[in-house]
């Protein structure tokens, strides 16, 4: 048998009209039935495409030459190719219809849940500078400091952070001045090939409802040259800091935040508000960076859970207690559990700010941590999850499945792994109500699931 050749050949030249996107965003045109994955093309355009790669089943290739373009491209409001948000040249309502049908797919699909109602996303009034929190990479040329991320693919820095329309402006404003500074007083940059020099990054933090700012300066070195001098100009120029902290990386690596961190001005932890609850954030907290929309996400995750005044609720990657707190407003007991010390240590912290007592939280791994709460004869009533990306753990969803609680909340950030998890869930006696998305990041082609299922008793 004749062995199947793709229609195209790398570095050929052809004309191709688009049919639809990917769930990164890139353009798919079909030549003789295979396809061909664009970046920056949309539906309805025709282009001159240059083929860059050709695999046996679909290839890659670039724009040279628009023929036709369709009335949803814009002009995108950056004009720096940092690849930090790849889908500035698309409206927003068909950012919005490319991530519903993203989760559309992946119910049916995967979850193979095709009935399954997936109500329409809830986008952004403003979709733009909602970041609450950016790491920035510090780099020099021509002598002086410059900030940026780093191109797609390398660590070539792209000088972007005074424009950056994803940031808070206040970080534009803030990142700038550290790098002024820093560069006036004549800081080193970090080099990662030769492992010399000073200043890696800049991390800044804010807050939402309390405008608090916090400043994180990340070195290679143990000292940081002329400290105060920095943490004096600093507070001058942004009387909002509330926080300076100093955090130490010695090591050859992609991690941006070392192990000892300490304070230079002000305190450890910076405050902000979602809804009632007051949350203290440090340097290595996990907390949302779309605070307007993590209150939307939060406030649909607590309709789903429909807790009672007597029900008992387990929250699972509790983080910082983020949403536990919330559950606690209503629930008897809530229990958090999360794998690190520190979240654990800010979430009991979070709940003596908010007079919350109904709240308790232990370090560990929830897939183990859950068999022995089941052993205590714990039986809650709400089960909460809030998984990395990689979606939960199976022996996660299998001790979730054993408690039966009547009702679980899956917040999910990765539609493939959520509907993964989902037919786990089904299987296991579990019936998928609803499914909410929430665009928490503008600009990209990530999408924030809600989902509610109920336990099927048995007849």
């Amino acid at each position: 048998m004749a062995k199947q050749t793709a229609p195209v050949t790398k570095n050929e030249t052809i004309t191709l009209t688009f049919e639809d996107l990917t769930h990164e965003g890139s353009g798919v045109g079909k030549i003789n039935g295979y396809p061909l994955f664009v970046p920056n093309a949309l539906p309805g355009e025709e282009a001159t495409v240059k083929v860059i790669k050709v695999n046996k089943n679909f290839g890659f290739g670039k724009v040279l030459e628009f023929l036709k373009t369709s009335p949803e491209r814009i002009e995108p409001v950056c004009h720096v190719h940092c690849n930090g948000c790849g889908l500035q040249h698309m409206s927003y309502r068909l950012q919005l219809e490319m991530k519903m049908n993203q989760v559309k797919n992946a119910m049916k699909k995967i979850a193979h849940l095709e009935h399954v109602p997936v109500h329409p996303i809830i986008g952004m009034d403003n979709p733009l500078h909602y970041r609450n929190k950016v790491q920035i990479p510090v780099g020099e040329k021509n002598g002086e400091l410059i900030t940026g991320f780093y191109q797609k693919r390398s660590h070539n820095i792209i000088e972007n952070t005074e424009t950056c329309t994803t940031h808070n402006e206040v970080i534009n404003e803030v990142v700038k001045t550290v790098r002024d500074v820093a560069n006036r007083l004549g800081i080193q940059a970090y080099n990662e090939q030769a492992h010399n020099g000073v200043l890696r990054h800049i991390m800044v933090r804010t807050g939402e409802e309390t405008k608090d700012i916090m400043v994180v300066i990340v070195t290679r070195t143990d000292k940081l040259p002329h400290k105060d001098e920095l943490v004096k100009q600093l507070k001058e120029s942004h009387p909002n800091i509330k926080s300076i902290m100093h955090n130490v990386n010695h090591k050859r690596t992609n991690v941006i935040l070392g192990e000892k961190t300490k304070v230079l001005f002000g305190e450890e932890y910076i405050h902000d508000k979602i809804g009632d609850i007051t949350f203290a954030i440090s340097a290595k907290s996990f907390y949302q960076v779309n605070p307007s929309q993590t209150k939307v996400l939060y406030e649909k995750a607590l309709e789903y859970a429909e807790i009672g005044s007597d029900d008992v609720v387990i929250d699972a990657y509790c983080g910082i207690g983020t949403i536990s707190l919330f559950l606690a407003q209503k629930a008897k007991k809530v229990y958090g559990v999360e794998v690190v010390p520190e979240a654990i240590n800010d979430a009991k912290k979070n709940a003596k700010l908010n007079g919350i007592t109904n709240a308790e939280f232990i370090v560990g791994e929830a897939e183990k941590v859950m068999p022995w709460w089941t052993a205590q004869g714990l039986k809650p009533d709400v089960i909460v999850v809030d998984p990395p990306r990689k979606g939960c753990d199976e022996e996660l969803l299998q001790a979730m499945i054993e408690m039966k609680p009547m009702r679980i909340v899956y917040v999910s950030c990765n539609p493939s792994t959520l509907a993964r998890d989902l037919r786990i869930l089904e299987d296991g006696g579990y019936r998928t109500k609803e499914v909410q998305p929430v665009d928490m990041f503008p600009g990209t082609g990530h999408v924030e699931c809600v989902s509610m299922l109920e336990y099927e008793v048995s007849n």
